[in-house]
Parts: C-alpha cells; sequence; structure tokens
C-alpha cells in the first residue's frame, strides 16, 4: 500500500465517522456538545482531504489553530481517561479516538503552512513560473514601487535554498528594512504583491531601479 492511498483511506475513515455523528444527532442521540464537535470535526476532514489532494481550501490560516484546537481536546482527552475512571468501551473509544487525532493534528498543522503552491492562485502560479525563468537567467532581481510619498525596493534572490526577498520601505517618517525566504516562487509573488506592491512585470523594466542606485 502507497502513503497516498493509506492517507485516503485515513481521510475516507474520517468521512464515515462525520456521517455517524451527522446521523446520531438527526436520531436525537449525543451531548450539547456534540453539534460543536461535529463542526470541528467536519473542517479537520475538509482540511484533510486538501492536504491529501494537494488543494488549497478556505483560508491557509485556519489550519494551524484548529490544529491546536484538536491537539488540546487530545490532552484533556488523555487527562480524562487517567483521572476518571471509565468502562472499558468508553476508554477503548477514546483512546483510539485520541491516536487518530494526533495524525490529523500533524496533517492540518502542515496543511496550514503558507509556503506551498497549493495556496496559489492561477495568476500567482504564472507569475511565478514567469519570475523563477528571470531568476534562472540573472540573480539577484531589483524592483521599485513608488506611491506618493511611499517607496518599497525589492531585492530579490534565488539559491538551493529557496527564495529570497530583501525589502526596503521608505517614507517621509523613516524606512525600514526586512528579509523574506521562500521555499516556493508561488509564495514569494504573493508576498511581493501583497506586502510590497511589486509585480513580475516591474522586474522587466531597469530604468526605475537603475535610477535608484545612482540617488
Amino acid at each position: 500500500m502507497t502513503l497516498d492511498r493509506a492517507y485516503r483511506l485515513l481521510a475516507a475513515f474520517y468521512t464515515i465517522i462525520l456521517f455517524i455523528g451527522v446521523i446520531a444527532i438527526l436520531a436525537g442521540g449525543g451531548t450539547m456538545l456534540a453539534p460543536l464537535h461535529l463542526v470541528v470535526g467536519a473542517l479537520g476532514v475538509i482540511g484533510l482531504w486538501g492536504y491529501i489532494l494537494k488543494r488549497g481550501f478556505m483560508n491557509p490560516r485556519m489550519w494551524r489553530p484548529l490544529a491546536g484546537v484538536l491537539a488540546v481536546g487530545i490532552v484533556v482527552q488523555l487527562f480524562i481517561m487517567l483521572t476518571t475512571p471509565l468502562s472499558s468501551i468508553f476508554l477503548t473509544w477514546m483512546l483510539t479516538s485520541s491516536i487518530f487525532s494526533v495524525l490529523l493534528v500533524i496533517m492540518l498543522f502542515q496543511y496550514g503552512d503558507r509556503d506551498q503552491p497549493l495556496w496559489a492562485t492561477t495568476e500567482e502560479k504564472a507569475a511565478a513560473r514567469q519570475l523563477d525563468v528571470m531568476l534562472t537567467v540573472e540573480s539577484p532581481l531589483t524592483a521599485v514601487h513608488r506611491e506618493g510619498d511611499r517607496e518599497n525596493s525589492v531585492k530579490v534572490t534565488k539559491s538551493k535554498d529557496g527564495y529570497q526577498a530583501s525589502v526596503t520601505r521608505r517614507a517621509l517618517g523613516g524606512q525600514e528594512r526586512f528579509e523574506e525566504r521562500f521555499r516556493y516562487p508561488e509564495t514569494l509573488v504573493f508576498f511581493l504583491e501583497k506586502f510590497t506592491s511589486v509585480t513580475v512585470d516591474d522586474f522587466k523594466h531597469p530604468e526605475p531601479y537603475e535610477n535608484h542606485v545612482h540617488t
């Protein structure tokens, strides 16, 4: 059995459990917290399928906090098992649930890493391919974006370890400098467009940053 197939079977197992929970609630079973557990479980299943299929579902920022919530739930269950007398059936169920939840926490935590191509839009993927080719030909590349009294200067480099963006922001109140590293060009493109307003097209025109270097 391949690892991918094992992951798919695990996701199918979680999906079946989710449907069983829905049926139990509709039949009038479960506690008052059952709907909350069901919602958290449904989100976990969505994230698990996204991780396995390498597709971005919902917002990447939500998955690591969700993994943290599930991790807390595991700790609480273990505490209950160690401090409360339980029937053998209930103890087995909680132990099994905790073991499977550990796998889910690990996968959701990895899924929530923003530095992955699966979170990129179609436009970002196209721009990333273009930028990667440009960096293969020439590295580093520099671009400047000006808007009123604000100026963002960006130097992008490519190495064996990935990509690095060195940013200098200037305004009337002063300037700040910082660096960010990425494993994938898709994440680099997202960062540049969101936090510096620099696009791939800005690296094609050398005049702005050449003039800036001589000043």
